[in-house]
């Protein structure tokens, strides 16, 4: 737990596990709700089984609600974070495009824009043959940061769905979320706590140095108001 706030909480979610059960296997929802000893949690948004990072979980109802809308309406800010072991095919900008689900459960990015995802993204070399990409996603779309980067020709390290070159875990981690609820600003971060490529001190030294400045890079969101999606990422 990152966080305890009397309308939510902010969970730290590991790389591996569902928000939602699989099956027999327990989801972080279930996990959270024994853990807790509470019936009373909403899950506000999803990440990928194999992403890790900053999730909120409501508490109530109405903060439920009003975290879904801000979530629609494009107002909660998210950073991630992804390990590639390839340079992109541009070092900075916006990929945008519908996303088309393909064969064995696989997703592509297309050139139309029905209904578009949209990833803002910077990149920057780390050392030992990796970069840094640092995501800004717009819309919250299925997979959408793993196809974005895929179609970039710089796939996760470790993500195998997409073809990327194996490793101890999927290199995507949720690092910084922000929103209002209640007329309160609320910001929380948190670096990943698994995968060897996420502890070495190149990786943490870059995080370091990024961190301050992040919100202050030339984000374009302005210009893209209008585009409409999901809350997933």
């Amino acid at each position: 737990m990152l966080a305890e706030h009397r309308d939510f909480f902010i969970v730290h979610k590991p790389a591996g596990i569902s928000v939602h059960q699989q099956g027999d296997i327990n989801g972080l929802m279930t996990l959270l709700k024994a853990q807790l000893d509470t019936d009373s949690l909403w899950l506000v948004h999803r990440l990928d089984q194999v992403t890790s990072g900053c999730l909120i979980v409501a508490r109530n109802k109405p903060t439920a609600s009003q975290l879904g809308a801000q979530f629609e309406r494009r107002e909660i800010t998210k950073y991630y974070l992804a390990l590639c072991d390839k340079r992109p095919k541009k070092r900075q900008g916006s990929v945008i495009g519908d996303l088309k689900k393909v064969r064995s459960g696989k997703w592509t990015l297309t050139r139309s824009q029905v209904n578009p995802s949209v990833t803002h993204f910077y990149d920057t070399g780390i050392g030992n043959g990796l970069r840094l990409q640092v995501l800004k996603p717009y819309t919250g779309q299925t997979h959408q940061l793993r196809v974005v980067l895929n179609s970039l020709g710089s796939t996760i390290l470790g993500d195998s769905h997409y073809g990327g070159l194996q490793a101890d875990r999927t290199y995507l981690h949720a690092w910084q979320i922000g929103f209002s609820l209640n007329g309160e600003d609320f910001h929380f971060h948190c670096l990943p706590d698994s995968g060897e490529h996420f502890q070495t001190p190149e990786f943490l030294h870059k995080v370091s140095a990024i961190s301050p400045v992040a919100e202050h890079f030339s984000w374009p969101d302005s210009k893209l108001k209008r585009i409409s999606g999901g809350s997933g990422a």
